[in-house]
């Protein structure tokens, strides 16, 4: 393997990533503005009230994802399997 193919596969294998992990944190990041602005208005400052709402959201998150997360690293294993068995 060539550099330029390490670094294709890098670059793919980061792509790959973002697509996997935006979703996700998009779903804690709303969450997590969402009780932090409930928070200022209320002026309510329990510590727990970000988490359990949080981990809750992002869990459900997971599981609706985990198909097309499935679908997307399957797709980049066999990119990278297809990469090794026409270089080798």
């Amino acid at each position: 393997m060539t550099g330029p193919d390490v670094l294709d596969v890098a670059r793919d294998a980061m792509t790959t990533l973002l697509i996997l992990i935006a979703p996700i944190l998009s779903i804690g990041l709303f969450i997590g503005l969402t009780i932090a602005f409930f928070q200022a208005v209320t002026q309510i400052n329990e510590m727990t009230l970000t988490f359990v709402p949080k981990i809750i959201a992002v869990f459900s998150g997971l599981l609706f994802m985990m198909p097309m997360m499935g679908r997307q690293l399957g797709g980049l294993m066999e990119r990278i399997a297809d990469r090794i068995i026409a270089g080798g």
